[in-house]
């Protein structure tokens, strides 16, 4: 029997589970594989005694609804740039890619399928350069990985985005206030940009449109009349004014560098300091988007990809990302996938359909 290596890194996501179950049940057809899980990333199987899992139909059964990851993920512990205390207390980065397929090689693993956004699709590609048999799959809820349409894990986040506004619009209009409504992304408005076409905003404000306080004040005047008037702004956590900064703080010693959010907060204090005489109340979803159950597009999405995903190792087509490209389950090569970044673009057709329902995006 030949052993395959899965593995969840990164943010955890609506559908991961579905990925699992997936390779799991198409590999058990084949029967000439054994399925292992790596928990928390690369994490598990590099330590000593290694933490993984062999995978079956029986334990993955039924996980396909259930949310996040049966493995576990992590955004520390990246082997590309890992973060080594030395005997002075000092930290030194260095690359444990040789060392971890190394070491993947001697427990007897032919394959890996790493599950995972922009950031784990590195580790896929070095690991392949580096003589490992490598599939990856794409993971991010902010939608923000190029070659695929969508990414799994996306439409749920918009779900659960657009619900929580919809709740905002009704509280909004009943006491004339302006709704900040905070959601995930990075530096990419995807989520925002649904959820503010799917939840009717008067505002939406992204990282690739830079926004002008002026034009959004003169917009949320326009909506009030004798102090009655409501209006609902959804803002993406990587958005900021044309002379001003992404809001962010330092991220834990092992993670990415810079952590997002709290715009939402600037926002408001930037409206309030312009004059603005509005009620105004702010709303940061956070990690609610991240949990809970995938809607049935993306357990669909899911599922598929971790077939596929299984059906390329079959094929020997390794350095591969599978990918939905214009409604086919394709591949392409993961290195040219992380090779540009999934933007908004402000000049495309969903932009321009929601200027052209009256949504400003603050420009």
């Amino acid at each position: 029997m030949k052993k395959l290596l899965v593995s969840t890194g990164g943010g955890d996501c609506p559908g991961l589970n579905a990925v699992i179950r997936g390779i799991t049940k198409r590999a058990a057809q084949s029967g000439e594989w054994e399925v292992w899980g790596s928990f928390e990333a690369f994490n598990g199987v590099m330590e000593n005694p290694p933490r993984i899992l062999k995978l079956d139909e029986q334990n993955t059964a039924g996980i396909h609804v259930i949310g996040g990851t049966m493995l576990g993920t992590t955004n520390k512990g990246n082997p590309l740039r890992f973060s080594a205390k030395q005997a002075d207390g000092s930290v030194k980065v260095i690359n444990k890619i040789p060392e971890l397929v190394a070491d993947l090689k001697k427990k007897g693993f032919d394959a890996v399928i790493n599950i995972g956004g922009d950031g784990s699709q590195e580790i896929s590609q070095a690991m392949f350069e580096a003589g490992m048999p490598v599939v990856g799959v794409p993971k991010t809820i902010d939608n923000d990985l190029s070659s695929t349409d969508f990414t799994f894990g996306f439409q749920t986040a918009v779900q659960i985005a657009t619900d929580s506004f919809d709740r905002l619009v009704t509280t909004a209009a009943s006491h004339h206030r302006v709704m900040i409504m905070e959601v995930m992304g990075r530096n990419a408005g995807w989520i925002a940009l649904y959820t503010a076409i799917a939840g009717g905003a008067e505002i939406c404000l992204i990282p690739e449109i830079p926004y002008d306080l002026k034009e959004v004040v003169k917009r949320i005047e326009s909506r009030y009349a004798n102090g009655r008037g409501f209006v609902n702004i959804v803002i993406a956590e990587g958005a900021h004014a044309e002379e001003g900064t992404v809001t962010s703080s330092q991220g834990e010693e092992g993670r990415i560098a810079v952590r997002l959010g709290g715009v939402a907060y600037t926002l408001s204090e930037q409206l309030k300091a312009a004059g603005l005489d509005a009620d105004i109340r702010e709303t940061v979803l956070g990690h609610t988007q991240r949990g809970g159950t995938p809607i049935a597009f993306d357990r669909v999405i899911a599922s598929v990809f971790g077939v596929k995903a299984f059906e390329l190792v079959l094929e020997g087509k390794f350095g591969e990302l599978v990918v939905l490209l214009n409604n086919e389950y394709t591949s392409v090569p993961i290195k040219k996938a992380i090779s540009a970044y999934n933007y908004v673009d402000p000049k495309g057709t969903l932009v321009q359909a929601a200027k052209g329902m009256g949504i400003s995006f603050g420009d």
